[in-house]
């Protein structure tokens, strides 16, 4: 299925994109859409070969027909005023400094600053396939809506995740706030701070409040006797992962299901909490923080008809909705928010985003006068095995099946650099502009 207009030959209308959610995956789609559209070799897309430049190698060189520019009006809808390093939430909340720099309002995104791209910061509501209209309101409307018109969309709106995995403010200066009382209130417990859940968020959040204040007491945990416990995951990385953060000097407690927390008295008479657990042990703490949630799909405002019994977007391997959606072939969802096989990540987001708008651009080129029209060639995602990059304090833990476990500090270096991975993918997703790989802003 196309779009039904009509080719213009002189000045042509714009189509309308609409993508909903700002992070990776929605980032993604909407500026691999923009270089596409403008014959372009797409940012997140396969690297030059040896002896090509970043302007060669495009669709119209490598097929031989001239590819027409392909006029595009992309809206982004997204609830915070700004881009947010989701994996870096862990030392987001025990660095400040960190914190700064993890969030970019979208007004200081040079890719953004484009004359058809514009950034509306609130929520999509609902949505009408059939009509392709989608209910907007804007952050502090209330329940007002406006309708947003489009002639595709892209879902990327993530999932709902619990504080302190990911900061519940929606405009950075009071997210400052929020990850401020966070980093106070940890390194100011004089009998520590405990971190109840032993996944990736648990770990990594252990890991970064000891490596940036080594002087707290830091403990992890973990209601199971392997950590990385719901992964599917082989023992040698669960294994190496606790040994790595022992040697971070956290102090780890498998098999310790939380029951309560108190209010109690150290022998001093100090205010403090009481944990008990379910195996009799109890333990003093000044600080607590639930690593341990689960996750929803933010997709309540998507027609029922599209999801899974849990919320998860169906979608088939070109990205698109499932058939009896009305208009299918003009609504994609991507990341988080979708159900596919793997272990969800912002590189396996940035790498949907860009099939996304591959796919996309091949439905717009079908829609135009192009030599290209008969032939769309569409990519598909195959299934991705269970895979991970871990960091844990100095050291990171990686491992994917075709290359098995490594750790270390240059694992570290590769998969996270020194910012836990924000420059990777600020350079990835060419926050900076299309040109150059562009320097990270400063704080």
């Amino acid at each position: 299925m196309v779009d039904s207009r009509a080719p213009s030959t002189s000045t042509p209308t714009p189509f309308r994109v609409l993508v909903v959610g700002g992070s990776y995956g929605g980032l993604s789609a909407a500026l691999n859409l923009q270089d596409l559209c403008n014959g372009r070799r797409p940012r997140c897309g396969p690297a030059p070969a040896e002896g090509e430049t970043e302007q060669s190698g495009t669709e119209t060189e490598q097929s031989g027909v001239e590819t027409p520019n392909i006029a595009i009006d992309i809206t982004i809808v997204d609830e915070r005023d700004g881009f947010y390093h989701l994996i870096g939430s862990p030392l987001a909340v025990a660095d400040q400094a960190y914190a700064q720099k993890a969030w970019v309002l979208y007004k200081d995104i040079p890719a953004l600053r484009e004359p058809n791209v514009r950034v509306l910061h609130g929520s999509v509501q609902g949505l009408d396939p059939k009509r392709k209209v989608a209910a907007f309101a804007a952050r502090g409307s209330g329940t007002q809506t406006t309708d947003l018109p489009y002639d595709y969309l892209v879902a990327a709106a993530g999932l709902r995740r619990v504080w302190p995995v990911v900061p519940q403010s929606l405009r950075k200066k009071q997210y400052l706030f929020e990850t401020s009382d966070y980093t106070r209130a940890a390194t100011t417990a004089r009998h520590g701070a405990v971190i109840v859940g032993g996944g990736a968020v648990g770990i990594e959040m252990a890991a970064e409040l000891k490596l940036v204040h080594p002087e707290v007491k830091v403990t992890l945990v973990h209601s199971r006797d392997k950590l990385l416990s719901a992964e599917p995951l082989p023992d040698e990385v669960k294994d190496r992962s606790l040994e790595l953060l022992r040697e971070a000097g956290v102090d780890v407690l498998l098999a310790h299901r939380l029951e309560r927390t108190d209010d109690a008295r150290d022998a001093s008479g100090n205010a403090c909490l009481s944990l008990r657990f379910a195996n009799g042990h109890t333990l003093l703490a000044d600080h607590v923080a639930m690593a341990v949630s689960k996750s929803v799909p933010s997709t309540a405002w998507l027609p029922r008809g599209a999801l899974d019994d849990d919320g998860y977007v169906r979608v088939d391997a070109t990205l698109t909705f499932p058939p009896e959606t009305p208009n299918a072939a003009h609504h994609l969802a991507v990341g988080d928010m979708i159900r596919w096989s793997g272990i969800k990540r912002c590189g396996g987001a940035m790498h949907m985003g860009y099939y996304a708008a591959h796919n996309l651009h091949q439905r717009l080129l079908a829609s135009s006068s192009s030599p290209t029209a008969e032939t769309p060639k569409f990519l598909e995602l195959a299934e991705v095995p269970p895979m991970i990059g871990l960091a844990v304090g100095k050291n990171a833990v990686s491992y994917w099946p075709g290359g098995g476990m490594t750790s270390g500090e240059d694992v570290m270096t590769v998969f996270f650099g020194d910012d836990l991975g924000f420059t990777i993918c600020w350079n990835h997703l060419r926050l900076g502009g299309y040109k150059s790989v562009p320097e990270v802003p400063k704080a």
